[in-house]
């Protein structure tokens, strides 16, 4: 899981060079977006279509229809992902509770092989109750793993049953010299904006003695000082302070977020951690132990799965997020409704800062399974995969029993049937699909129009199942509190809520089926759209996934009915 989004970075990038990157839109969910509610905006995607002129999942119009509907069964759903805020006033009562264990008295009671597990496990924990804060990405893991084997060898030299291994290695090698340059870079630059940053504010308080100043304030200054000449426009190297570039770090300040000192620190220090562990050969994030290595059932970690940092651009945000949406309490009047009321969460961590480990992700699955899980949410995701068969083999143990996987696409803008993004349920080698109860998600937006499909999205005709709203989505957040936010990890538990009211209505029906009614019953759009990441590039809406189709929860609960008295 990445730690921003790249249109983030760039803005900084190109700060000494007057780059204006203002106009983007948050592409992922680590960047918050408001906190202030919008009326109709804040719900827009329970909407109906059809008696909203909204693209929304109709969720809305369900509930309407069935205010008298007899109590519905209580479903359990996994979110993989980061820590959650517990104590969020929206999840009150929707937390999962292991029963069988008695808190903290330091016992496996139930003997599941996980000490004190009372709300989920924390794969990432350390035995002091500490927990993994940085890892690094999956391509770092493959150039150090592979290196030996490949390092300075030509294609023709690898024999034909390596011949996958070698090229996913030379791809990730050149991720990793790419991601190297853009960051070092911006680190670079990001620390010229520590060292002016005090400069800008002792010279705005000439004109702000009160530093209350606006964006718009600051622009109008900046167009008012700024030298009229011809060479204004030229980019101007790093120790560039008239009057006019100073107004313009101040704007950039503002528009992402970063109005002290403090703010501007603390993103170097993270950056510098991303430049120096994650995209790090030497750096040695947790590597597996004796137990993980033979791939055992039982890995380590702690029960701390509590988030106490709140930081509104970290991923400290994300499971508490995806959590609102699927199981917000619905009767409490306050904050959101999320998608299913009878519903309890299971929070399972495995996300940091930097990618999952397969092994993490594989034990995490079973550890759902195994507590009783009816659906899995997976909002994350990587590029490269280095074990992918114990991934694999955990998909076809929650199969076995009857379980859910609901996966993000992912933010990149690209095919997924040509670009690989883990995990998934096909092994890219051979693309044939290896599990039935697996549903990958894209994000639309509420523009019914060429902008249909977020622009962050991932895509596939084969790869990806349906889309669902994931942009400019209003839920809760750590600390209490509830901002608007986007990308594929708010669309996908938009699928796993969906599937989690289903079931709990219809709870005979199988993992295969209720997969096959979500992506039957979707609504589709008969719709020319831009393809992400396509330059401008259009096609049909139905040509971007499998289905052709947004989620739609009236339809899904109207035919799983049906298929439920067959």
């Amino acid at each position: 899981m990445k730690l921003l989004p790249l249109y983030y970075f760039t803005c900084f990038l190109f700060i000494s060079n007057f780059v204006n990157c203002f106009s983007q839109e948050n592409t992922t969910s680590s960047n918050l977006l408001t906190t202030k509610q919008d009326g109709l905006l804040n719900n827009w995607f329970q909407k109906d279509e059809l008696q909203d002129s909204i693209p929304g999942i109709s969720l809305d119009k369900w509930y309407k229809q069935n205010k008298k509907v007899s109590k519905a069964k209580e479903i359990i759903v996994a979110v993989i992902d980061t820590k959650i805020d517990l104590k969020h006033e929206d999840l009150q009562n929707q937390i999962w509770i292991n029963t069988k264990e008695i808190a903290n008295n330091g016992v496996d009671d139930d003997g599941n092989g996980y000490v004190d597990d009372r709300n989920g496990w924390n794969f990432l924990g350390y035995k002091n109750g500490g927990s993994v804060v940085w890892n690094r990405y999956e391509f770092v893991r493959i150039v150090d793993e592979w290196g030996s084997l490949f390092k300075d060898k030509t294609e023709s030299e690898i024999v034909i049953q390596e011949k996958h291994k070698y090229l996913e290695f030379k791809r990730a090698h050149k991720l990793l010299d790419d991601e190297n340059k853009f960051y070092k870079n911006w680190l670079k630059s990001l620390r010229h904006h520590v060292d002016v940053f005090p400069l800008v504010k002792d010279t705005l308080k000439h004109f702000f003695p009160q530093e209350d100043y606006t964006y718009q304030q600051l622009d109008s200054l900046y167009n008012k000082y700024k030298i009229n000449d011809k060479s204004y426009g030229k980019r101007r190297n790093d120790n560039d302070k008239d009057l006019g570039a100073l107004i313009f770090y101040m704007m950039v300040s503002l528009e992402v977020g970063q109005r002290t000192f403090e703010d501007i620190k603390q993103q170097e220090m993270l950056l510098d951690s991303i430049v120096n562990k994650s995209l790090s050969i030497e750096y040695k994030d947790r590597g597996l132990n004796e137990d993980q290595q033979k791939f055992l059932k039982k890995v380590s970690g702690n029960n701390n799965v509590n988030t106490t940092v709140f930081f509104k651009s970290l991923e400290e945000n994300h499971s508490t997020m995806v959590s609102g949406i699927i199981g917000a309490n619905r009767s409490n009047s306050i904050g959101i409704k999320g998608i299913a009321q009878d519903v309890k969460i299971m929070p399972i961590v495995i996300s940091s800062h930097g990618d999952e480990h397969d092994n993490d992700i594989a034990a995490a699955i079973r550890y759902a399974v195994d507590n009783g899980a009816k659906v899995i949410n997976m909002s994350f995701g990587k590029e490269f995969s280095l074990h992918k068969k114990w991934v694999i083999d955990a998909y076809k143990y929650a199969e076995k029993h009857n379980v859910l996987l609901v996966h993000a696409a992912g933010n990149n803008g690209f095919n997924v049937d040509e670009n690989p993004y883990y995990p998934s349920d096909v092994d890219y080698e051979n693309p044939d699909e290896v599990v039935e109860n697996f549903i990958t998600v894209g994000s639309i937006s509420q523009k019914i129009d060429s902008n249909f499909v977020s622009e962050f999205s991932n895509y596939g005709k084969k790869n990806l199942d349906l889309f669902a709203p994931g942009d400019k989505i209003y839920t809760a957040t750590a600390g209490n509190s509830y901002a608007y936010d986007s990308g594929t990890s708010l669309a996908a538990p938009m699928v796993s809520g969906t599937a989690a009211l289903i079931w709990s209505y219809f709870p005979k029906l199988t993992a295969k089926e209720v997969k096959q009614i979500i992506l039957e019953s979707g609504t589709a759009y008969e719709i020319e759209v831009l393809i992400p990441g396509g330059e401008g590039k259009k096609a049909k809406f139905s040509e971007l996934s499998k289905s052709g189709k947004v989620l739609n929860v009236y339809k899904a609960m109207e035919l799983a009915e049906k298929v439920s008295k067959k």
